[in-house]
């Protein structure tokens, strides 16, 4: 028995001599204990949680360097590698972990609408359910703040900026021609399908030095990374049909649609107030073919097409018989990107996107064809250092080549063209000092080969979370971008507008309501002037404009305190004047409202299985010139009113029938006035207001779903 006893007596002495005892305090920033933090040796089942006073203390027969590590929720994990002996008596303070749900988010200038952003403006349900949008992403965007009612036009007016100064990118990759064409006074669409993306941030100043060539705003668009089943979709509407599938096989995916559009039996019930010749037709189809490599990898191909045909004669006071304009186009747009990590966090992405665009267009006997071939080539890497510490860089290259004929009906032809190519590099830091205070930094630098202007564009932003709901942002840039197609068709000794922004943001978010006031100011310099009525191949052109757009843009959303409702409230105030194009001073452009308005509202009938859908939008009147009065753009139209109603009603889970229709009330809207080249009798000019072609529009449709989950449907397209 001795020897036994002996051996074992041995052995319990070497288990205890192995023995090594960990032990510390687990503290906040601040000092306070944390209780119930896990401390444990990686690799090993040795560990224990700490007590009410942050205590720890645990034993171990681990030897040598080993790596403790210190986890607790909404903080970051602490590790430390030391030889085991010196794990005593430790005092570990934990630091609060940036990218949790209550943590600041920098966001002067910019809304999200997406699913995967901390905080989102709009759902990507709202984005097309919205009744006043007709199933448009833009017109969805138009009821925040910051836009201006141009209902004419049909798109994004921002901050005191003409249209063409917002740029839409989809996965990062402009779009030239986002938009189909139409006639003057007859609201664009946007050319893609909104049930293609997953995520849209809309930035109304102070965006990214990712992005460049926009003076006000960025719309970024991004697609679906991977479909969660098969499906087909089937549209049937007063306006034409639609339909739409997506297959899966392994790690590829497919998804394609198609819709052809005929307003011809629309306009013999509803006629409106303009001769068509030929009513509207259009036909359009995307594709894209998702794949998922084995090292994480995410390769994307986006294609797309649009035809536009249409021939009418619209109301005109200078001609007797009307005013004729024809347009066809044909529209190809490609995009296809490519997104790898690298190990070490690092992440690669590459993409290309390109543009034909060609418009045969007859304006009364003249013919114009346009042709422009645009892409866009870009590389961008990320590094993350650590939680706290993100940066990006990247290179891109715009390249545009436009071409124009201009065929009078006497005979005299004429070409125009240009080639606008621009080199661009940025890099750009996110950095959170703590959960309250983050910063981006970044800068941008662009090269434009048409005239050979080397440009610099600083941007920074800062954000401040002052409370549990609330957080102040501050944002300021500077943003470039070159002039349009219709000046550099003409003249090419030009160089780029700018515009430098001055962003200051409040927001609250609670429980579903959103808080957001923002007051911005934006300096305009280098904006195109010319010297003649219309720009023609005989102006005179320089950059010698300036301008400058200041306002406050309220943000009210409430999804909590009444069951089953859900509405947005949006307010804008703008005080704006520009000297460019033709003005003789500085004046407030007639495409701007003082005072913006849009009530979004959305209410579901559990007992009629139906959403009902309401918007309301008005806007303060716009400038216009009297020549019967002394001055310019010295009056101002009578202010705009317009009500949207809408429903859908579940015939079935994937069944819907659909019901909107715009401007319910009639309202007599007015944009401005044309009035006559000579003088009436009694000298003075006669005028005609610049109205809507119809008061309302009326749309019903019917939408099929078939789905593997059979619960599926379309109810997020409309």
């Amino acid at each position: 028995m001795k020897p036994l006893f002996i051996i074992s007596f041995l052995l319990l002495s070497f288990a205890s001599i192995a023995q090594t005892t960990i032990s510390g305090k687990v503290l906040d920033e601040k000092g306070n204990p944390i209780e119930g933090a896990n401390v444990y040796l990686e690799g090993s089942y040795d560990g224990a949680s700490t007590d009410a006073q942050g205590n720890f203390s645990f034993s171990t027969s681990e030897q040598g360097k080993q790596t403790l590590a210190v986890s607790f929720i909404s903080y970051e994990t602490f590790t430390r590698t030391d030889e085991v002996v010196n794990f005593t008596n430790l005092k570990i303070k934990l630091r609060e972990d940036v990218n949790t749900l209550d943590a600041v988010v920098i966001n002067a200038g910019s809304f999200e609408a997406g699913d995967n952003a901390k905080v989102t403006a709009l759902k990507p349900l709202d984005v097309v359910t919205t009744a006043s949008a007709l199933g448009d992403v833009i017109g969805a965007f138009q009821t925040l703040p910051g836009t201006s009612a141009n209902e004419e036009d049909g798109r994004l007016f921002v901050r005191g900026g003409d249209a063409e100064e917002t740029q839409i990118f989809i996965d990062g990759l402009r779009v030239f021609t986002p938009f189909s064409p139409t006639a003057n006074n007859i609201p664009t669409r946007g050319r893609f399908s909104p049930f293609l993306f997953k995520g849209m941030s809309f930035s109304t100043g102070g965006y990214s030095a990712e992005f460049g060539q926009a003076l006000s705003g960025v719309l970024a668009l991004n697609t679906i990374d991977e479909p969660d089943q098969e499906k087909t979709d089937l549209q049937f509407m007063t306006v034409g049909v639609g339909v739409g599938n997506t297959q899966i096989w392994g790690e590829n995916s497919f998804s394609i649609n198609a819709s052809y559009i005929n307003l011809g039996p629309y306009q013999w019930a509803f006629p409106d107030r303009n001769e068509w010749n030929k009513p509207f037709e259009g036909a359009g189809g995307e594709m894209v073919y998702r794949y998922k490599t084995n090292n994480d990898g995410l390769l994307k191909l986006y294609g797309a097409f649009g035809y536009t045909n249409f021939d009418l004669i619209q109301e005109d006071i200078n001609y007797e018989n009307g005013f004729r304009f024809a347009l066809q186009n044909l529209n190809l747009y490609f995009n296809g990107s490519y997104k790898q990590p690298l190990g070490n966090d690092w992440t690669i992405f590459g993409g290309l996107s390109y543009t034909n665009d060609n418009s045969d267009i007859k304006i009364e006997e003249n013919k114009v064809d346009d042709n422009e071939n645009s892409a866009h080539l870009k590389v961008k890497f990320n590094k993350r250092f650590s939680n706290r510490f993100k940066v990006s860089f990247g290179t891109e290259y715009f390249i545009t080549d436009f071409s124009e004929g201009y065929n009078e009906s006497g005979g005299n032809n004429f070409n125009y063209g240009f080639n606008n190519n621009i080199f661009g590099v940025f890099t750009e830091a996110d950095i959170f000092f703590s959960k309250k205070l983050a910063a981006k930094v970044g800068v941008r630098a662009e090269n434009a080969e048409v005239f050979n202007q080397f440009m610099v564009s600083p941007r920074a932003s800062l954000a401040y979370k002052s409370g549990n709901h609330t957080q102040f942002s501050l944002a300021y840039g500077r943003f470039y971008q070159n002039p349009k197609n219709e000046y550099l068709k003409f003249s090419q000794d030009l160089e780029a507008e700018n515009a430098t922004h001055y962003i200051a943001n409040y927001q609250y978010v609670k429980n579903k309501q959103i808080l957001r006031i923002e007051g911005y100011y934006k300096k305009y310099n280098d904006l195109v002037k010319f010297d003649d009525a219309i720009a023609t191949p005989l102006s005179t052109y320089s950059n010698s404009g300036n301008g400058f757009a200041k306002g406050v843009d309220v943000f009210w959303r409430d999804g909590k305190n009444i069951k089953y409702l859900d509405y947005w409230v949006s307010y804008s105030y703008l005080d704006t004047k520009r000297d460019f194009k033709n003005y003789p001073q500085q004046a407030t452009p007639n495409f701007a409202s003082k005072h913006n308005v849009s009530v979004v509202g959305k209410y579901w009938v559990d007992d009629w299985k139906t959403q009902l859908g309401l918007s309301y939008s008005f806007a303060s009147g716009r400038s216009y010139t009297n020549p019967n009065e002394g001055g310019f753009l010295n009056q101002k139209t009578k202010n705009y009113n317009s009500v949207s109603l809408n429903a859908a009603y579940l015939i079935s889970q994937q069944k819907i029938l659909y019901f909107s229709v715009n401007n319910v009330l009639g309202t007599k809207n007015v944009y401005g006035y044309n009035y006559k080249n000579e003088l009436n009798n009694n000298g003075f000019y006669d005028r005609q207001a610049i109205i809507p072609a119809a008061d309302r529009f009326f749309f019903v449709g019917f939408f099929w779903s078939i789905s593997d989950d059979k619960k599926s449907n379309q109810l997020d397209n409309l």
